[in-house]
Formats: C-alpha cells, sequence, structure tokens
C-alpha cells in the first residue's frame, strides 16, 4: 500500500497554513486601498486599529471629534464612526455626514442594543459593528460596504425648496434657473438649512457642522448675508433672534 504524499512545506501555501495553524496569519492585502476615516475619542484603540488598516494596505486617517470628522470626510472613501464623542452626538455626525455625502459611514461602538443599532441605521449609517470585535471580521465589513456602494448607481440628490434648486453631488445653485456661484462654505452652510427647512438650527451648531467650531460666530452671521445678498433677497434665510437660522421661502 502507498503511503500519502505528505505537502512540500516550503511552498507558500504550506507556510500559509502553517502561519494560520500558529495563529499568525498576515493581513490580507486590500484589494485597493482605502482612505479610512477614523472618528474615535478613545486614542489608544484608534491608533492599534489605524495601524492594522495601514497592515491591510489602507490610508487610514484618525480624529478624535465629531466636528474634525464633519471637516475630514470628504476626503474620505469610508469612515469609520465611533458614537461616543466629546464635541457630538456620533447619531448626529452621521446624520450630518449623509445629508451632504455619499461617503459609506460604518458606526464601530461599544453600545450594544438592538435599539441603538436601528437608531445608527436610521441616521444612515451602511453597518454598525459593536465592540469588542475581531478585526478580520470588521476588515470583510469594510470590503462589503465598499463592493455595495461601488456598484450602486450614484443617484443624483437634488434639494427644491420652491425657486431654489440644489444639487448636491455637482455642488450647484439656482434660483429662477439662474445659476448662483457659492463659495465651498456658503454651499454647505446653505446645504444644511436646505436638509432640514423647518428646523432652526443654532448658530453654534451651523459652526460645528460647516466650520468644524474653529471659528467665531461671527462667522456664521457673515455667511449669512453673503448667501442672502447672492440668492437675491434676505428671506431666503431667515433669523430666529437668540436661535439660529432657518432657511426661508424667499
Amino acid at each position: 500500500m502507498s503511503l500519502p504524499t505528505l505537502p512540500d512545506l516550503r511552498t507558500p501555501a504550506a507556510q500559509l497554513i502553517r502561519l494560520v495553524q500558529d495563529g499568525a496569519a498576515p493581513a490580507a492585502p486590500a484589494p485597493g486601498g482605502r482612505r479610512i476615516l477614523v472618528v474615535d475619542a478613545d486614542v489608544d484603540p484608534a491608533d492599534s486599529l489605524v495601524t492594522q488598516l495601514r497592515r491591510y494596505g489602507h490610508e487610514p486617517l484618525a480624529v478624535q471629534c465629531g466636528s474634525q470628522a464633519l471637516q475630514a470626510h470628504a476626503d474620505a472613501d469610508l469612515v469609520l464612526l465611533a458614537l461616543e464623542l466629546p464635541d457630538l452626538d456620533g447619531l448626529e455626525v452621521c446624520r450630518a455626514i449623509r445629508a451632504v455625502s455619499r461617503v459609506p459611514v460604518v458606526i464601530v461602538t461599544a453600545r450594544q442594543s438592538e435599539l441603538d443599532c436601528v437608531l445608527g441605521l436610521q441616521a444612515g449609517a451602511d453597518d454598525y459593528v459593536t465592540k469588542p470585535y475581531g478585526l478580520r471580521e470588521l476588515m470583510a465589513r469594510i470590503e462589503a460596504v465598499m463592493r455595495r456602494a461601488h456598484w450602486q448607481p450614484a443617484a443624483r440628490r437634488y434639494i427644491r425648496r420652491g425657486r431654489l434648486h440644489i444639487d448636491v453631488n455637482s455642488r450647484e445653485v439656482t434660483v429662477d434657473g439662474s445659476g448662483i456661484p457659492l463659495t465651498r462654505k456658503e454651499f454647505d452652510l446653505l446645504c444644511l438649512l436646505a436638509s432640514h427647512p423647518d428646523t432652526v438650527i443654532p448658530r453654534k451648531q451651523l459652526l460645528k457642522q460647516v466650520w468644524g467650531d474653529s471659528w467665531s460666530q461671527r462667522t456664521v452671521d457673515t455667511h449669512v448675508s453673503s448667501l442672502r445678498g447672492k440668492l437675491g433677497g434676505s428671506g431666503w434665510i431667515v433669523t430666529v433672534r437668540g436661535v439660529g437660522f432657518k432657511l426661508g421661502a424667499g
């Protein structure tokens, strides 16, 4: 009777099997490195995750505050978002990102209840991962979310408020069909107000979500004044004294 042929332990496949059995398998390279924004106030776990993401071929950037995330998400391919942040609630950050962007968002949090998961998904998250998590599972979820984002047609998003039309994708604004040239911050401010047309948004919240809380509240007033002039009337943005601003009817 012939003896079974033993695998050649010098081959790469056999070496990989040995590494897996020993619990030291190397990280599988990502199909394409992603620019991943890690939003987490807990510095040590965030730094560890950044290191692991680099091992998988990604380009991570870590921030600790929600206001920083609102500034940095435009340059990311995917956002890993913790809910426990020092300045803004993570759900609020998720809603703000989703109001102006289609970037995939994966919530990574210690909140494990079904209600928390539902609230996260309703806020616009593409996936919800609870701590502690397995690294391989997180990487697999990242790739699954990116595959879905890649294959989905880029549906255009419009905001229409009477004579005011906003094309969120192309960042173009028209009033009565005429184009209105806006700066980046003017567009972000108008888009935020138009996304919540019946809501008075406090100056402090506008400052955090548009400027990252790095400017004075006078900055908001200056941009509101500029927007009113470009849109053709003060009625487009209504001041609610002592509170903030809301979108008007022109």
